[in-house]
């Protein structure tokens, strides 16, 4: 059965002001075990500071790799993918580029 909504839409209860959208904030950024500072740096040098490095948590844990060359945010998750290891997720960074997260499966 079809229904014709009387006021156009959503009614102004359900509505959502603009400045409540513009306010919302995304998730914070988990902690993680350890952090590289790859910043400034072009790929592959965040990749092999990774792997020199994710030894160094325990298994389970996380490395926060901060990189700003637009090949990191793409070649860390595949390097993650051939290497077994898990890709948590990238977050921007508030003074540019990201902090992807691995997680040491083995």
């Amino acid at each position: 059965m079809w229904r014709r909504r009387s006021s156009g839409g959503a009614s102004a209860e359900t509505r959502e002001a603009p400045e409540a959208r513009e306010t919302q904030q995304t998730p914070a950024e988990p902690q993680s075990d350890l952090t590289i500072d790859a910043l400034g740096r072009k790929c592959p040098i965040p990749i092999i500071m990774l792997a020199e490095q994710i030894n160094v948590v325990p298994l389970g844990g996380v490395v926060a790799v901060h990189a700003d060359d637009p090949a990191a945010f793409t070649d860390i998750p595949a390097w993650c993918r051939l290497k077994s290891h898990g890709h948590v997720a990238t977050y921007d960074l508030p003074r540019g580029g990201w902090s992807i997260h691995v997680r040491r499966n083995y």
